[in-house]
């Protein structure tokens, strides 16, 4: 898509300061919402950050000793939506690439829009890890020592990496709507730092969050070579739908319907990735139940009948995988609001997919014999998390009133 023009109703100057950007809306002329929904949505995010923030300060102030965590279970809630974030900013990066690497210009309104999400998402990822550890300060030693059998050695740089060409990517997107840069160039490098992307993206980002797991032979369901991918394609999921849902909901929010051109695109995508999401599921499981390992089946028995059923039939398996893809596989994919109903089920059950990656693995004792552990966790762990996401959302509405991040009013007046 050329650069766009502004919106007819703009009456931003292009020379306007921070503050009148974020007031009356973006330098194309353009507001991230429209009143009352812009007050409603910035009202919810501040007491949810405020009532977040009181967690925070607890685990703060008397560390780790206000979760639910002990020896036997030294992951939690913190750790699965870490893995969660950094699956939703991979998946959000590479949809990124199908406008700018492989030239579908059907998903250019969600280009800029995937790139912002993606750099928010790993930095609320890289949040929720720090404060999952015991000694934060210590992080950085992984970074002054580096070691080159570590996973986590290679994922730290990986992640760096990552983040650095995320910033460059958004920056040049911005500047070719800006009309700073010639879209021809700024295209060129797009592509550029796409295609370099994506391997390092794969292989860098969940693929090295997943191999965390999958070295762990200790741990039933997490070794095994397959584990990586289930990341990779999750994420891609995850991602996918989060930027959908974010373009469909901001079109709303300025009493605009989606554009048809980009709407039935996204949910062919997501028809494609949840399938394809089902099929890894069904291996998942299927393999180790007729393996009959103990170290397997013990996990899938507290996944399944044990203290997560819940979390595994209604969240991972009905928000996750069958109300979404019953959704996409039926007409209904190509209205804007049925398929807003499916990345919200899949945003929710991907959450499910992660804390049952992260937990029930943990509470089937290494050593048979050794009493079944157990976790739930606290109101903290809850607060702290709200904290990050709304703070997160928080920060993504804002930049995204400075800055061109969504598309001009003028460019999807077609009804869905």
């Amino acid at each position: 898509m050329s650069t766009l023009v502004e919106s007819p109703g703009a009456t931003a100057p292009a020379t306007q300061g921070f503050w009148s950007r974020l007031i009356h809306g973006n330098r194309r002329g353009e507001p991230f919402l429209r009143q009352p929904q812009r007050a409603i949505w910035y009202a919810i995010l501040v007491v949810a950050i405020v009532i977040g923030a009181v967690a925070f300060v607890q685990r703060m102030l008397h560390g780790m000793a206000v979760t639910d965590l002990s020896s036997q279970v030294p992951w939690g809630i913190w750790v699965a939506f870490y893995i969660y974030f950094v699956g939703v900013s991979s998946g959000a990066f590479l949809l990124s690439t199908l406008p700018y690497v492989f030239r579908l210009r059907q998903f250019d309104r969600v280009g800029r829009i995937a790139l912002w999400a993606a750099l928010v998402s790993i930095g609320l990822a890289l949040g929720f890890i720090g404060t999952d550890l015991g000694r934060i300060e210590r992080s950085t030693f992984v970074i002054a020592h580096f070691h080159w059998t570590s996973p986590l050695s290679w994922e730290v740089r990986f992640f760096m990496f990552y983040i650095a060409m995320l910033i460059a990517s958004l920056w040049i997107a911005v500047r070719m709507q800006l009309g700073k840069t010639p879209e021809a160039k700024a295209r060129h490098w797009l592509r550029i730092l796409g295609i370099v992307g994506i391997p390092l993206t794969i292989l860098g980002v969940p693929g090295a969050s997943g191999t965390l797991f999958a070295v762990v032979k200790a741990r039933g369901m997490w070794a095994g070579g397959l584990f990586p991918v289930i990341f990779i394609v999750s994420g891609m999921v995850a991602g996918t739908a989060l930027v959908t849902l974010i373009y469909i909901l901001q079109r709303r929010g300025i009493g605009l319907h989606p554009n048809d051109s980009t709407v039935r695109p996204l949910g062919w995508l997501l028809l494609a990735l949840v399938s394809i999401d089902l099929l890894l599921t069904f291996y998942e499981f299927f393999v180790p139940l007729i393996s009959f390992q103990d170290a397997e089946t013990t996990i899938i028995d507290i996944m399944m009948t044990g203290p997560f059923w819940w979390s595994f039939w209604f969240v991972q398996i009905g928000c996750g995988l069958l109300i979404p893809f019953a959704i996409l596989v039926s007409p209904l994919r190509k209205r804007a609001g049925w398929l807003a109903v499916a990345t919200i089920s899949l945003l929710i059950g991907i959450v499910g997919v992660r804390f049952n990656i992260v937990v029930p693995p943990l509470i089937a004792p290494v050593i048979k014999g050794y009493p079944t552990n157990n976790y739930l966790p606290t109101l903290v762990e809850w607060g702290v998390s709200m904290f990050f996401i709304a703070g997160g959302a928080f920060v993504y509405s804002l930049l995204s009133e400075v800055l061109p991040i969504h598309e001009p009013a003028a460019t999807d007046m077609k009804e869905v």
